[in-house]
């Protein structure tokens, strides 16, 4: 299972790669034309900003009640549990469940789930319900810690979550040994355990892996909660890209960006053809080559985004150096479009097996769900032509739709003059994201 994990591309996908890239790119920029043509104000900040249908109000209700809530949490202390003791005293094999739950469920199911239904780990976050539990036995606030979060940190430990946790599944020799990646999972139960126990729940909001990656990718989904008149929360319905436009410039926004797209891109390269003949031919280890292109792709995608971005002219009341993170809510259809080019297969070829798995966490021969009979169909193997389409197209969509956000937010922050022009550093980033992006989908 692990083996298969991280699948970038297929060196036969029955698309020409000339063919691929030269649309993408064609596609981007003629959107930027048209774009530059027709879109001359901000459509999604400010008054002109869609408003969203709300959800009838016994729905919402309904879906925000406290016993809503309850279920969610227990449902996410269940998974818990059931990951916890396959850890614990399941088989060190690929057979244990618990390597799927984590590589398959966890990192790629996460992300499909909150684009599909909102910020769904912030709703099921075992560690927030352990956090709580342990508030409440204490007498204290889980909301309040010792200490104010300090607005600088911003995001960079999440960052910093997210790069351990790629570096674990991509270039560490063990990644598929059970001490390895229980050892992993506990540290980061401990770290975000400490971190709510100082700072509040709020840690979690910009501190957690996982909970910044899950809002992140809910940004893009039609789905999103407002508070109302009478401070009673309702479900609004709305706009994609409305929604994205609302994320937070935090500090740290660009790092957590450039993680995500530089260990996916990474993937891909890693089992690129002349990578691996590099690799081989090499004095040195394959891991510390590894590691080494790991760090230069999630660096190397940070350091061109941002010299995209302020290589624009601001406009007065915006520093330059702002720009990174006011653009960088623009990579989240991208991010999420090359997890499903990426890892489709994986999640549900792997991701039913998975499912058979959890009925026999221990090795026993149980079948705790009536799941142990579900076997994946590799569907996707035996229609290649839909399965291209369906990367490209998902990487097509992908940049469009990050072009139409970056181009909304730089009419709010760029000056008039300027509007089109300064755009044209970021529209070249996204062109040679679009098109490295395809070339390594293809060669891996």
């Amino acid at each position: 299972m692990i083996e298969a994990h991280g699948v970038g591309g297929q060196a036969d996908l029955p698309i020409p790669l000339s063919l691929a890239v030269g649309g993408a790119s064609a596609a981007l920029v003629v959107s930027f034309v048209v774009l530059a043509t027709a879109w001359r104000s901000s459509r999604y900040q400010g008054p002109q900003a869609p408003a969203g249908r709300p959800l009838p109000a016994t729905a919402s209700r309904l879906l925000l009640s406290h016993s809503s809530r309850i279920v969610l949490r227990v449902v996410g202390m269940a998974a818990f549990v059931l990951a916890a003791a396959a850890a614990l005293f399941g088989q060190d094999s690929l057979t244990n469940p618990f390597f799927g739950m984590v590589y398959v469920w966890w990192w790629v199911g996460l992300p499909f789930a909150s684009v599909l239904f909102g910020p769904v780990w912030k709703a099921i976050s075992p560690v927030r319900t352990i956090h709580a539990g342990l508030a409440r036995v204490t007498g204290g606030d889980p909301a309040r810690g010792v200490l104010e979060y300090p607005a600088r940190l911003g995001m960079w430990p999440a960052a910093i979550g997210l790069f351990a946790f790629v570096w674990l599944e991509l270039v560490y020799d063990n990644s598929s040994q059970l001490g390895d990646v229980r050892l992993w999972c506990v540290t980061y139960l401990a770290i975000m355990l400490v971190g709510g126990a100082v700072f509040g729940s709020g840690f979690y909001e910009k501190a957690d892996p996982f909970e910044v990656f899950s809002t992140l990718a809910a940004r893009i989904s039609p789905w999103r909660t407002e508070q109302t008149a009478t401070s009673r929360p309702r479900i609004v319905l709305c706009s994609p890209l409305a929604n994205l436009a609302a994320t937070p410039a935090t500090a740290g926004l660009t790092a957590v960006m450039a993680v995500l797209f530089g260990s996916t891109a990474f993937d891909s390269f890693g089992k690129s053809e002349w990578w691996l003949r590099t690799i081989y031919g090499s004095s040195l280890s394959a891991n510390v080559l590894n590691n080494i292109a790991l760090i230069v792709f999630c660096v190397g995608a940070g350091v061109v985004f941002a010299a995209g971005c302020v290589l624009t002219r601001a406009a007065k009341d915006v520093r330059r150096a702002r720009l990174p993170d006011l653009f960088a809510h623009s990579l989240v259809p991208i991010i999420v479009a090359y997890f499903v080019a990426h890892y489709l297969t994986l999640f549900v070829d792997y991701g039913l097996q998975t499912l058979s798995l959890v009925s026999d966490p221990f090795g026993k021969g149980w079948d705790l769900f009536g799941t142990a009979g579900v076997a994946p169909t590799f569907w996707f193997s035996y229609h290649p032509t839909f399965l291209a389409t369906l990367k490209v197209l998902a990487v097509v969509v992908g940049h469009v739709a990050a072009a139409v956000a970056a181009h909304d937010r730089a009419l709010q922050v760029l000056p008039s003059t300027h509007r089109i022009t300064g755009q044209l550093p970021l529209l070249i980033t996204m062109v040679g994201f679009t098109a490295g992006g395809l070339m390594l989908l293809f060669s891996a």
